[in-house]
């Protein structure tokens, strides 16, 4: 704990924004990042805890005090060291984790917490710039060959972890880059597409073959889910060829809304329309893009997926957007006594809806209208919970207009027909069954498939991905050699 007193003498610096006129524009980032005084400051204010909670709050359980401490003391290359030893991949975590951390810090008790996410940002972004960031080729080749399904962040932990232990490892991808979520669902105002890019390099000299264009069994027909897939391997094949298989791909299934008049053109999943503009500022040529431009959109949805809608709507030049919301709006102050050191429920308003949104909360979608077969409109009412279920509240029906309708309410389960082609059990949700145990753990049902990430868990956070495809990794590596030195 470099300076004793520093979380009474300095106040929490958040990182800044560019000005909204600027930065709808195009679809950079945008975040202007702490500057090494600010850094230090912020550093300054970690009180080392006793019990650091932050450590606990952080899914990945980084070292948080420590880093700290070492940003304050400027020590920057220690202080990547430390960050590096428990997350693979803090550029992604530094930009879009909602950091959890900060909600368990001790000093968000009675003030604002520590701005960890922001150190974190600063630390691994220096690290980048300065070449601290090298591949970790192993000295000994263990002759294992493990196939990894899906490269978003789980996948992506899961391989490199492997790698680094000597095995053969094939990261398999469906669509026509490694990312997953990541690559194809986050805009690249939250996330520019190159911090992927460097990590798949780092990957690929530390042993990581990439396939891309692949797909592992089938997709239901007239399924939504994103699939750029050229080839495909049957789940056999996959157990065949290789001595262990992760599975790591997503909940993709999104809910949908089965209301009358939901076959009309126009209404959209958010993961038809957030991934063609990714490729778009990839380069790539995308035919019938779902465009906003001049449109009354209606986002339905109020999670951070529905965020990133009404971000890249505003982008497009969206006459209107609107959001909805089916829960009520949340307290604006948490109690914290109550909710400390877990994740509080409070409104959180995003960057995007600070560059034009009409927020909606209680409110529920009863019919979509239209003409000659295209949305115009749809009619809503308000909402109330009663009994553990929401009840419609008389007398406030009302009608939007609607050029655009944009479903982001969630993930449902992983694709199912995939978890059938292998053979795995699932549980109630409908995802992969597999327990977290300490040995043995992340094993499904099927000798040597194993699960991490969304498909395990469901629908859940960066962060979480990375955790659980570090310690499926581990698990995986004990299967194989009988014992385990990954960090788990």
């Amino acid at each position: 704990m470099g300076k004793v007193t520093g979380f009474m003498e300095f106040e929490r610096v958040e990182e800044d924004y560019k000005p909204v006129p600027e930065r709808v524009k195009h679809h950079k980032e945008f975040i202007i990042g702490l500057s090494n005084e600010q850094a230090k400051v912020q550093g300054a204010r970690c009180m080392d805890c006793g019990i650091p909670f932050c450590n606990s709050g952080c899914p990945v359980n980084n070292i948080i005090p420590d880093f700290n401490d070492l940003v304050y003391r400027q020590d920057w290359q220690d202080a990547f060291t430390v960050l590096d030893s428990t997350n693979n991949f803090p550029e992604f975590t530094g930009r879009i984790c909602p950091a959890p951390c900060e909600a368990a810090c001790t000093l968000n008790l009675n003030d604002d917490p520590v701005g960890i996410k922001s150190i974190e940002h600063a630390i691994i972004d220096r690290a980048w710039d300065n070449g601290w960031v090298k591949p970790r080729v192993p000295r000994i080749r263990t002759g294992k060959k493990v196939a990894v399904v899906g490269s978003g962040p789980a996948g992506m932990a899961a391989a490199q972890q492997l790698a680094r232990a000597g095995h053969d490892v094939t990261l398999f991808e469906k669509n026509d880059r490694i990312g997953g979520l990541l690559r194809y669902g986050i805009p690249d105002f939250k996330m520019e597409k190159h911090h992927i890019d460097r990590r798949v390099g780092q990957m690929e000299a530390e042993g990581v073959t990439m396939r891309t264009g692949v797909m592992i069994g089938e997709l239901p027909k007239g399924s939504k889910v994103t699939n750029w897939a050229k080839e495909t391997i049957s789940p056999q094949q996959l157990q065949k060829d290789f001595d262990a298989v992760v599975l790591a791909g997503g909940a993709e299934q999104s809910r949908d809304l089965p209301v009358p008049g939901r076959d009309l053109d126009g209404i959209h999943f958010a993961m038809e329309f957030l991934p063609q503009q990714n490729k778009l500022n990839a380069g790539d040529k995308v035919k019938g893009q779902i465009r906003a431009d001049g449109k009354h959109v209606i986002v339905i949805g109020g999670g951070d997926t529905g965020s990133d809608c009404v971000g890249t709507s505003n982008r497009h030049g969206a006459k209107s957007v609107t959001q909805f919301e089916l829960m009520p709006m949340p307290p604006e102050q948490e109690n914290k006594e109550l909710t400390w050191p877990y994740w509080p429920y409070k409104l959180r308003t995003s960057s995007s809806h600070e560059e034009g949104c009409e927020r909606e909360f209680a409110i529920a979608t009863k019919e979509f209208t239209g003409e000659k077969g295209k949305v115009t409109g749809l009619k809503t009412v308000n909402v109330e919970m009663k009994d553990g279920k929401f009840v419609e509240i008389p007398g406030t029906e009302k009608e939007y207009k609607a050029d655009l309708v944009l479903l982001a309410m969630g993930f449902v389960s992983p694709v199912q027909s995939i978890l059938e082609g292998f053979g795995v059990e699932k549980d109630a949700r409908g995802n992969a069954r597999a327990t977290v145990d300490f040995h043995g753990g992340y094993a499904t049902s099927v000798p040597k498939v194993f699960a991490a990430g969304d498909i395990r868990r469901g629908q859940s956070l960066v962060v979480w991905a990375i955790r659980e495809g570090r310690q499926a990794a581990r698990a995986v590596d004990e299967f194989l050699m009988g014992f385990s030195d990954l960090p788990r």
